[in-house]
């Protein structure tokens, strides 16, 4: 008798959550009709068409998805066959526009009016903060980027990271052979770029003190892409505990370097970029104008991620590329190539401050927007054969392709200034790689000489 109650509950509890799960989908699309009916309605402009999918997860999961896939961009190509180069979603906990189409994205881009302010998945706004340089605009945005994309082209800075650089790639290259079975390329250029890039950030070097820098980071930008859902267990909540860790190590550096500095009677050229935003003070010298050391330690573990994911996947992929591609390793003419095919989940996300109107199409004040670069470089109609890797491609369409259509590093006020050093990391390593291993087959290689 007791069993049969419990089971009996068991279902009445089932189909009442079942309910309440139809009747909150029922509601949530009837809000989002009723917004789109109000908005949509704007003279000769549109909101977009597209949909809102599940409540609260929107269409996460098969966005997420897609990106796993031999072809990432699936989630777009399906949405835009459906609604147009622009459509409407909701992903990441955040109802968005997405473009597909260059010109729209290059408007985005030039922000003509300040029409726009970053605006990023609540996963990564949790993560990297309010004073983000991902999310910072304005003044202290144009500071911030030309403080580090001045220090990264100075040739007195490039002179030092090319030898770094060098060394660095020739001992980690020297060691692949001394793995007996396989080498994970992917693994070994995250290690190669990493330790480059807080030589560059904090000048540490390898040891106790980069292992746990990197242990801790690795464990915070999981988090990166994620459910925005805080609670113990949970891959946000893991991620903002590591960022914690990582602000101890990196606040405690600042310090002993803000220290160290006050102490020096003679100012020298800076070594990295901590000497840089340490010593700026805007447009005078007064300190109340320098900028907070919490605010330096937040930004250089940013300035981190490329570190971990995007140059590691090019260089990742330029093997890939040319074990495929005998003729193409013989030439080595793979950089751009390369840069475009690894760009495959880049974009960059804006919120409109007022109601913006782009060849018809209507972003509504306060609707976030995603310019999607990914979509634009695996388009047919930009690049033959996409997904095909094709060096060469560059020869028939010109050195100098469109901006509209080649945005590798993104544009306007949010240009990548590291650029040129992830150019310099993907050259040497593929300079060194081709010099030091011969490619036999499709999965082995030996040292030359």
């Amino acid at each position: 008798m007791e069993y049969w109650l419990s089971s009996e509950i068991k279902w009445v509890l089932m189909v009442i959550l079942l309910s309440s799960v139809l009747g909150l989908y029922k509601v949530w699309m009837m809000m989002m009709m009723k917004r789109n009916r109000k908005v949509e309605k704007n003279g000769d402009f549109v909101v977009p068409r597209g949909c809102g999918g599940w409540p609260l997860i929107g269409e996460t999961l098969e966005f997420i998805a897609s990106a796993y896939t031999s072809k990432p961009v699936t989630f777009m190509d399906k949405r835009k066959s459906l609604y147009g180069d622009v459509f409407r979603t909701h992903i990441l906990g955040k109802a968005i526009i997405v473009s597909t189409d260059p010109d729209v994205n290059k408007m985005i881009l030039q922000n003509h009016g300040n029409a726009f302010i970053p605006s990023y998945p609540k996963s990564i706004t949790e993560l990297l903060g309010k004073s983000s340089i991902l999310q910072i605009n304005g003044p202290l945005h144009k500071r911030m980027h030309a403080l580090i994309g001045v220090f990264l082209k100075s040739p007195q800075f490039k002179a030092r990271i090319t030898r770094e650089i060098e060394n660095v790639v020739r001992l980690s290259l020297w060691t692949w052979t001394d793995k007996n079975c396989q080498v994970y390329v992917q693994d070994e250029t995250k290690k190669i770029t990493f330790e480059i890039l807080v030589r560059v950030l904090l000048s540490i070097g390898p040891g106790e003190e980069m292992e746990l820098l990197k242990k801790e980071f690795e464990e915070f930008i999981k988090g990166l892409i994620c459910l925005p859902i805080n609670l113990p267990g949970t891959r946000l909540y893991k991620s903002l505990k590591a960022k914690k860790r990582l602000l101890k190590i990196v606040d405690k550096i600042v310090e002993d370097r803000k220290m160290a500095m006050e102490k020096m009677e003679e100012k020298t050229s800076p070594n990295d970029a901590i000497d840089v935003l340490l010593r700026d003070s805007g447009e005078s010298d007064e300190m109340q104008h320098r900028l907070p050391l919490d605010f330096i330690s937040g930004n250089i573990i940013e300035m981190m991620i490329p570190g971990e994911e995007t140059v590691p996947t090019a260089m990742t992929l330029a093997v890939k590329f040319l074990v495929d591609n005998p003729v193409a390793l013989a030439h080595l003419v793979v950089i751009s190539e390369t840069l475009r095919l690894a760009n495959i989940i880049n974009g960059v996300w804006r919120k409109a401050l007022k109601d913006v109107k782009i060849k018809g199409y209507l972003i509504p004040k306060g609707w976030s927007v995603l310019a999607s670069f990914s979509s634009v470089h695996m388009d047919e109609t930009n690049y033959e054969n996409p997904y095909a890797f094709d060096p060469w491609r560059w020869k028939k369409i010109g050195n100098a392709p469109s901006s509209n259509i080649f945005t590798p590093f993104g544009g306007g006020q949010r240009l990548c200034p590291g650029l040129e050093l992830s150019r310099l990391e993907i050259s040497i390593f593929l300079h060194h790689f081709v010099t030091t291993y011969r490619i036999i087959g499709k999965s082995e290689i030996c040292r030359i000489g």
